[in-house]
């Protein structure tokens, strides 16, 4: 089902990472009808708010990019507002999409939900195969019930809902405070204050030994776009690089970007999170969809919107 220009497409969580980014590649694209709420104008954990929402502006499109994200601190820090919220939010989208006949579906899910110890590259296949991270379970619990939600309305009512599993995410309109952002805009900030403060170190969690790949959330907008208005035989599709990096050569190319010329000091007291994660796009690279922004240039470029909205 092709998305036409004039389509009436809601995009949940626009002024988030991936929100803004998906709302930025469809006003490039032409569409014209984009249905927007801050969350001042409607609180999508309130259900009634909610489906009040759904019966005024009938969206025939949904990208739910709307949910509480965070890092590992966080994720340890708040575990109750993590799964709470999320399936809080989630079901209340999902759920009145299908009560207003929404057409399509996209529900951004998050690589966390695989297993803690998995094969790499991860394949689809292996969700709800071992267990998961201790760290972040509560969010990745949240996260696998949304996608199973869709998958049985699906089968339910013969909806056209899908999920989107990302890699690790980074660029524009990320969150860089240092308590509970994820690691990339965690490492920007860090370098940044302690190259403007002349500090001789930067002490960072872990080993650095884990690995993980990295997309742009301009990438990641490009190809859920992509998805939506392709044909599709499968509920839930891997969105990655298909290349993945060190936390510590993480560490040294941002180092560089940022100009800091201190020592680098692991705290091994503090936890790695996941060993391991690159997604298996055989998928996506089957339906002719490639990733368009090297690491290095997209770091640079999220540095300087850094610079430009955060710092100043």
């Amino acid at each position: 089902m092709v998305m036409e220009k004039t389509s009436r497409i809601y995009v949940a969580g626009h002024r988030g990472l991936v929100g803004s980014a998906i709302y930025r590649r469809l006003q490039r694209d032409g569409y014209q009808n984009l249905i927007t709420r801050t969350h001042g104008e409607l609180d999508l954990m309130d259900s009634v708010a909610v489906a009040d929402f759904f019966d005024c502006e009938r969206p025939e499109y949904v990208f739910d990019a709307a949910a509480k994200v965070g890092g590992i601190n966080a994720n340890n820090t708040y575990p109750a507002d993590f799964i709470y919220q999320n399936l809080v939010i989630q079901n209340n989208i999902i759920h009145n999409s299908y009560r207003v006949e929404v057409k399509n579906l996209l529900f951004l899910v998050s690589a966390c939900v695989y297993p803690r110890v998995c094969p790499q590259p991860i394949k689809e296949e292996y969700l709800l195969t071992g267990e998961l991270e201790p760290t972040n379970k509560p969010y990745a619990i949240a996260k696998i019930a949304g996608l199973v939600m869709c998958e049985s309305y699906n089968r339910q009512y013969g909806t056209d809902y899908f999920s989107v599993m990302p890699t690790n995410i980074y660029g524009p309109n990320d969150h860089f405070d240092l308590e509970n952002s994820h690691v990339l805009p965690a490492l920007i900030r860090k370098f940044h204050e302690a190259k403007v403060a002349g500090r001789a170190e930067v002490v960072l969690w872990g080993t650095g030994a884990p690995t993980r790949d990295f997309i742009h959330a301009d990438d990641l907008a490009d190809a859920c776009v992509f998805l939506t208005n392709a044909k599709r035989t499968y509920d839930l599709v891997n969105v990655g690089t298909g290349v993945d990096i060190s936390i510590k050569e993480l560490a040294e190319l941002m180092k560089r970007v940022v100009g800091f010329d201190g020592k680098l000091v692991w705290d091994a007291s503090k936890p790695d999170g996941t060993p391991h994660r690159r997604l298996d796009t055989t998928r996506l690279d089957n339906m002719g969809w490639h990733r368009k922004i090297p690491l290095e240039a997209g770091i640079i470029e999220t540095y300087q919107w850094f610079l430009n909205n955060v710092a100043s």
